[in-house]
C-alpha cells in the first residue's frame, strides 16, 4: 500500500513538473497572452535572426535567474528581496552580454542595448517574484525555460513573418554564429516585398494581426463551450418535460 502511495506521489509530482514546464509555453505565454516584454518584441524582431537570437538569450537567462533565486530563496530577507532579484539579474545578464560580445559579435550588434535591458524585462523580473522566490530549484527551473521558450517561439513567429514578407527572403547565418557563409533564400523579387513589414510600425501590425487571430480563436473555442452547455441543458429540459408528460 505504501508502495502504491509513492508511486502515485512520484505521479502526481511529474504531471506538477510537466503543468509547470507546458503553461508557460502556451496558456500563460508572456508575449501572446499576457502581453509582456513588449519592448524588444518590437524592436529586435525585424529579422528571423535577430529574433532567434533573443529569444535564446532570454532563455538562458530566464531559467538561470530562476534557478539562482529558487536556490538562494530561503538567504534573502523579505524586506530586501526586490533590489536581491535585480542584481541577481543584472549580473547574470552582464555575463551572457559578455559572452555574446565575445562569441557573437554581429549579433550582439544586432541586438545592442536590448541585451541589456533583459534586466528590466517584466517576463524574468515576474517569473522571479511570481515564482522562483516561493518554490524549488527543479520547479523554477523549468517554469523559467517553459515561458521563456514560449516568449522565444512569439518572437521567432514575428520576427518570420516581418523579414519574409517585408523582404521576400531568408537569411541564415549573418547574425548567429552558425559556422557558416550567410545564406539567403530568395522567394519573390525584392522590389515586390512588403517593406513597411521590417519598419518599426510592421512590428506593431504583425504582432497586433497575430494577438488578433489568437484572440478569435480563444474565443470561439469559449463560444462552442457555451453553446454545447446551453445545448445540454435545453435537452435535460426537454427530457424533464417528457418525463412529467
Amino acid at each position: 500500500m505504501s508502495h502504491n502511495h509513492g508511486n502515485s506521489t512520484q505521479e502526481n509530482e511529474t504531471v506538477s513538473l510537466k503543468q509547470t514546464f507546458l503553461k508557460g509555453l502556451f496558456k500563460e505565454n508572456g508575449l501572446l497572452v499576457m502581453v509582456l516584454g513588449m519592448c524588444p518584441s518590437l524592436a529586435v524582431t525585424s529579422s528571423f535572426e535577430g529574433a532567434l537570437g533573443m529569444g535564446i538569450l532570454v532563455m538562458i537567462v530566464l531559467t538561470a535567474t530562476n534557478s539562482t533565486i529558487s536556490l538562494i530563496r530561503h538567504l534573502i530577507p523579505n524586506t530586501i528581496r526586490i533590489p536581491v532579484f535585480v542584481l541577481v539579474i543584472a549580473t547574470e545578464v552582464t555575463v551572457m552580454q559578455m559572452l555574446v560580445n565575445a562569441f557573437a559579435y554581429d549579433l550582439s550588434v544586432t541586438l545592442g542595448v536590448f541585451i541589456s535591458l533583459i534586466t528590466v524585462n517584466c517576463i524574468v523580473f515576474g517569473r522571479a517574484e511570481a515564482y522562483a522566490s516561493k518554490n524549488k530549484v527543479l520547479n523554477s527551473a523549468l517554469d523559467g525555460l517553459g515561458c521563456a521558450i514560449g516568449y522565444g517561439i512569439a518572437l521567432i513567429g514575428v520576427g518570420f513573418i516581418r523579414e519574409v514578407f517585408g523582404t521576400f527572403s531568408l537569411t541564415f547565418g549573418a547574425k548567429l554564429p552558425l559556422g557558416i557563409d550567410p545564406i539567403t533564400i530568395q522567394f519573390l523579387p525584392k522590389e515586390y516585398a512588403l517593406s513597411f513589414l521590417i519598419n518599426p510600425p510592421g512590428a506593431f501590425l504583425v504582432l497586433g494581426l497575430i494577438l488578433a487571430v489568437i484572440s478569435a480563436i480563444s474565443n470561439h473555442k469559449k463560444q462552442k463551450k457555451i453553446d454545447s452547455k446551453v445545448l445540454e441543458a435545453l435537452k435535460k429540459k426537454q427530457e424533464l418535460a417528457g418525463g412529467i408528460k
